[in-house]
């Protein structure tokens, strides 16, 4: 359970950043929409591969929501859905820590009493020699 929780929490952790970083993405397209002009970034291919990109302007975002699952949003839309988000996976991962906090302390009590009953035998056979 301690090893199932723990994986959870490295899951959001690293969710977290990237629901961040995408939404800060919406937020910058949707402050740029008064704007005609087309903006240049940079757009990350993978990890380490970068390419320059022109954007036109647009109304609406594409979003990976997993198991190759990509939809188009309007970016209003796209904003709520990943702020939402965001908020879900902040209270997700508040639940998972204090699930952890409790857990290792249940699993601290246990090995405490588990250590008085099995050295219970040996208190009471000191005792008996008396």
């Amino acid at each position: 359970m301690e090893g199932h929780l723990a994986q959870r929490r490295r899951g959001l952790e690293s969710k977290i950043p990237e629901i961040k970083k995408t939404l800060d993405m919406v937020l910058y397209i949707l402050s740029r929409s008064d704007s005609d002009e087309p903006m240049t970034t940079e757009f990350e291919i993978n990890d380490t591969l970068w390419v320059n990109a022109k954007i036109e302007k647009t109304e609406t975002v594409c979003l990976w929501l997993g198991a190759n699952v990509m939809l188009e949003y309007s970016t209003e839309e796209a904003k709520d859905l990943l702020t939402e988000k965001l908020g879900t996976a902040k209270i997700s991962l508040n639940q998972v820590k204090e699930d952890l906090t409790f857990l290792k302390e249940q699993i601290t009590t246990m090995e405490v009493n588990f250590s008085r009953v099995h050295n219970w035998d040996v208190k009471v056979r000191r005792d008996q020699k008396k």
